[in-house]
């Protein structure tokens, strides 16, 4: 089975990487601590404080494990390489929602890298899928739960 490559900024990358180390080098000391002490409330058959701590035990050893194969899969997108005419992974686009007469920016991220409330759109997102190719002064249309919303494309950098 081929893996699916994930698409990252360069600041993309570093926050994933910064991720991993904190979550290998302090969380898991954190929670091995957790156990520890949960250890020596006596019998693990009613001990709520293990349970809890061998669950968060879990979950970090997950998060590591997909954050070491996002890396391992990881396609670097270089700021250096974009070309500013188009639309692509790690432009910001300067958009005018023609319905409602406002200016939106968006940065197209990765979907690893997507957080709409920061202004990272995911490429595999409705809109960001849209304007991967478009260029300025062009026009889209995306379909929205809500209907077809039309967007200008004012800037890209």
């Amino acid at each position: 089975m081929e893996k699916k490559q994930v698409k990252l900024t360069e600041d993309g990358l570093k926050q994933l990487e910064e991720e991993l180390e904190y979550l290998k080098t302090k969380k898991r000391k954190e929670v091995s601590e957790k156990i520890k002490v949960a250890l020596g409330f006596g019998d693990l058959s009613e001990n709520s404080e293990y349970d809890e701590a061998k669950n968060e035990q879990a979950q970090v050893e997950a998060r590591i494990v997909s954050l070491e194969n996002m890396l391992k899969n990881a396609v670097v997108i270089s700021e250096e390489d974009r070309d500013t005419s188009i639309v692509e992974i790690g432009a910001k686009v300067k958009l005018l929602d023609i319905e409602f007469d406002e200016e939106v920016t968006y940065k197209i991220v990765g979907s690893t890298e997507a957080d709409p409330d920061k202004g990272k759109l995911s490429d595999e997102s409705p809109l960001g899928a849209a304007l991967l190719g478009r260029s300025t002064g062009e026009t889209i249309d995306v379909e929205a739960p809500a209907g077809i919303i039309q967007y200008k494309i004012l800037g890209i950098s």
